[in-house]
């Protein structure tokens, strides 16, 4: 557990890259650090100390504290040489190995080092991540953006990354009240090629799986939705089955299974957000007795390892993957480059095609009610 003091110190640091504190502003008194943080006077005092020594902070005699300039900050630890750092919201596994592959490539050949980090798609850990990469002086980031399709409590810190000229690009997804450079999949083109191909096999009874905070999520139910339109089809109103980050292991197989209990209401073919979810429903599949694509066709997304991971190879759709991320590496380095010449803007972001990949799982579909359905 770190020093009580040091957690003060963070704060207050914390305090000042969000913008709660501005240039020449007082902060807050000894004595509301003390409830704030419920440390004792001598704690505070010694964050206190400690932040005026580094240079965050600076005193007037019988006027507090007040929030240092920012611009000549020395910032504590520095990093050497050129540094960029990569902000995912997961880097373990599914298809962000190869985004970070193709970032490493040319950062490697054009003499940077990368460190990574992950916010678990968390907006407390971006933040974290946020202020890691202010206060060592990276000389650029490549991030991921956590929960795109909500409001982000963050945004000062990217204002900030602005201010201090620290370029930044954003990679999957992006902060539409940002416009920031970025780099993104056709989102809705993807969307829109899962239904159109599922429709032009006859299937009727799509049901959709969408994660609903993230930005990929919202445009490709809109692609969903839009084929369904040009197909003249009705969209069901219980077709369509949203759901969130935390709740995303669970709630897909609830909702699967429960639609599989009725005769009725058993889907003819499922779309999923991405292939790890198809993987998943899969095994809801199994434990009915369904086959793929016997009884029911499914279709993934991002074209990933897991789409060939069992015996059923996923129907998917193409991701640029480490073609982005090497894209990524290429064009913050250029900004890194030409910071003090020009500025770059949304001109010089990427949105890539993407493409219908036909496997194993889709097959058109027979108008009958099968036996597997029937012992359900």
């Amino acid at each position: 557990m770190a020093a009580k003091y040091k957690v003060v110190k963070e704060g207050i640091k914390s305090s000042i890259i969000s913008g709660k504190f501005q240039v020449n502003e007082k902060i807050d008194s000894e004595s509301e650090l003390m409830r704030l943080h419920n440390v004792s006077r001598h704690t505070v005092r010694k964050a206190v100390e400690d932040l005026v020594r580094d240079g965050w902070l600076f005193k007037k005699q019988g006027a507090g504290t007040f929030c240092a300039e920012r611009d000549t900050l020395p910032f504590s630890p520095p990093l050497n040489g050129k540094n960029i750092a990569v902000i995912t919201t997961y880097f373990s596994d599914y298809i962000f190995p190869s985004i970070i592959r193709g970032i490493e490539k040319h950062l490697s050949e054009s003499g940077y080092q990368m460190t990574v980090f992950s916010t678990n798609n968390d907006l407390d850990q971006e933040r974290r991540c946020l202020e890691s990469v202010i206060s060592q002086q990276f000389d650029g980031l490549i991030i991921e953006p956590t929960k795109s399709a909500l409001p982000n409590p963050n945004i000062n810190y990217y204002l900030d990354l602005e201010r201090l000229n620290i370029p930044y690009l954003m990679i999957n997804a992006y902060y539409e009240e940002l416009e920031p450079p970025h780099l993104i999949a056709d989102d809705f083109e993807g969307g829109y090629l899962q239904a159109e191909h599922l429709l032009n096999l006859n299937h009727r009874g799509i049901i959709g799986f969408f994660k609903n905070d993230d930005a990929q999520g919202s445009k490709r139910m809109k692609g969903f939705i839009q084929a369904h339109r040009d197909k003249k089809i009705p969209v069901k109103p219980d077709s369509i089955i949203a759901y969130s980050t935390e709740d995303k292991n669970v709630k897909p197989m609830i909702e699967l299974k429960e639609r599989l209990k009725s005769i009725s209401s058993v889907p003819t073919a499922i779309v999923c957000y991405n292939d790890e979810l198809a993987l998943k429903l899969l095994d809801a599949l199994r434990e009915h007795k369904l086959t793929v694509p016997d009884d029911i066709s499914i279709i993934g997304f991002d074209d990933s390892i897991l789409s060939l991971a069992s015996e059923v190879k996923f129907t998917t759709i193409s991701h640029p993957k480490e073609k982005m991320g090497l894209q990524a590496a290429e064009l913050i380095h250029q900004m890194i480059i030409n910071k003090n010449k020009v500025k770059l803007t949304v001109m010089e972001s990427v949105t890539y095609k993407t493409k219908l990949i036909i496997r194993n799982s889709t097959a058109p579909y027979a108008s009958k009610v099968n036996t597997s359905i029937q012992s359900i």
